[in-house]
């Protein structure tokens, strides 16, 4: 059941009540009024008008905006009729309008319908025809159309966050109804699949020759199985002779896909001239293999199109440095951070290290893979990369992108063309 639907209830309640109370009011002052007739006419119009759109208020679905607007005209209309069939000497008085208290009803539906904004543009016009009506701003009107315009946008804000909440809970509820799937589905693969896919890794490597080959594909498929399992983000396997297949987003299981909705798209380097936002984890998962350990944070890290592009294109060249520097059987670790204001890529080897002062003599020799490819990147992006390493001990390097630069970066680019 939806938070607001009360509200709703409550409403049209509101508006039986109210109307009940304004014929009250018309039949204790018929005698007073100058132009009896005018008024009985218009309360005529009001009960009808409230019976035949009862059903409008009962819910967010047939409260349109035209049938607000015209509630509105309603309850304003009734006001400013009020001196052609009222004494001004009651007017003046204070007494209520023809549709009293009835018209906060229109004034309450803008406000369940569309928030405090709205609620508070229906309380302005209504505020000016009372003015309009008594023709001086008096202290009593003044106060009761303060007391229409709080009400009108408290209520439209409590409704906002109430339906904030609401999108919340759903988001939560998907969430743990994903996590369940994936949970289940983990227990399902560990207790088959991924045990096959480990021993026939382990007794290829043992044999040897094609089975050692055989071993190495089915470590690889175990890592891409594991990647899918655990985060609904699958590895592309490796063919035999070292390329990607390629695995969309299609691929996957729906609980798996997105457990908030909609699934980010992976948005490989290329595919979207939007700039909307990507999941970076999908552009880098592609790299974890047998010699590459991936983790990442189990909620989307999201990022532009183009930013998240060239992030990942500096991720791979760092580890195209680690097999070429620190050879084909170093093992690489990538660490993916999502932080408030930044995103944190840390790509770390157990290689032999760099010499102090080698990055500057390579920059210097015209080897530009480190300061174009990595650097350069980072710099466009107003990011930085920074270099951890000694000799014997690998190497780390930190790329880090604020997230405030990198909508900057996309405005940037947006201008450019």
């Amino acid at each position: 059941m939806s938070v607001e639907q009360p509200l709703w209830q409550a409403l049209t309640a509101y508006r039986v009540l109210t109307l009940l109370y304004a014929l009250g009011l018309c039949v204790l002052s018929f005698d007073d009024y100058d132009h009896p007739v005018g008024a009985v006419v218009y309360m005529a119009v009001l009960t009808l008008w409230t019976a035949l759109t009862f059903r409008m208020v009962a819910s967010a679905e047939h409260c349109t905006r035209r049938f607000l607007v015209g509630d509105l005209g309603i309850a304003v209309t009734g006001i400013l009729l009020t001196p052609l069939v009222d004494s001004h000497d009651r007017i003046a008085e204070g007494t209520p309008t023809l549709p009293s208290i009835w018209t906060m009803g229109a004034v309450l539906g803008f406000a369940i319908k569309g928030g405090w904004r709205w609620g508070a543009s229906a309380a302005t016009v209504v505020c000016a025809a009372n003015v309009i009506e008594r023709g001086a701003f008096a202290q009593d009107t003044i106060h009761m159309l303060a007391l229409v315009w709080v009400a009108s946008v408290g209520i439209g804000y409590v409704i906002e966050v109430a339906r904030a909440s609401e999108r919340t809970l759903a988001r939560a509820l998907r969430i743990e109804a994903a996590t369940r799937e994936r949970e289940r589905l983990a227990r399902d693969i560990h207790d088959s699949v991924l045990q096959v896919l480990a021993m026939v890794q382990r007794r290829g490597a043992a044999i040897g020759g094609e089975a050692a080959e055989l071993g190495r594909m089915a470590g690889e498929q175990e890592i891409a199985l594991r990647t899918l399992v655990s985060t609904g983000l699958v590895s592309r396997p490796r063919t035999g002779d070292g390329t990607e297949t390629t695995v969309g987003p299609d691929a996957l299981p729906d609980a798996l896909a997105g457990a908030d909705g909609p699934p980010v798209p992976p948005c490989a380097p290329g595919e979207r001239s939007d700039g909307g936002p990507c999941d970076l984890r999908a552009l880098l998962a592609p790299h974890a293999g047998s010699r590459v350990t991936f983790s990442e944070p189990g909620a989307p890290v999201l990022l532009p199109a183009g930013v998240a592009a060239e992030l990942a294109a500096a991720v791979g060249a760092a580890l195209d440095n680690v097999r070429v520097h620190a050879g084909e059987d170093a093992h690489a670790w990538i660490l993916l951070e999502d932080e408030p204001d930044a995103v944190m890529v840390t790509v770390r080897d157990d290689g032999p290290g760099i010499p102090e002062g080698r990055l500057a003599d390579a920059e210097a020799e015209g080897r530009l893979g480190v300061a174009l490819s990595i650097r350069g990147r980072l710099r466009d992006l107003g990011g930085t990369a920074e270099w951890i390493s000694a000799p014997g001990q690998g190497t780390e390097v930190e790329l880090t992108v604020p997230k405030a630069s990198a909508k900057k970066a996309i405005r940037k680019g947006e201008a450019a063309r």
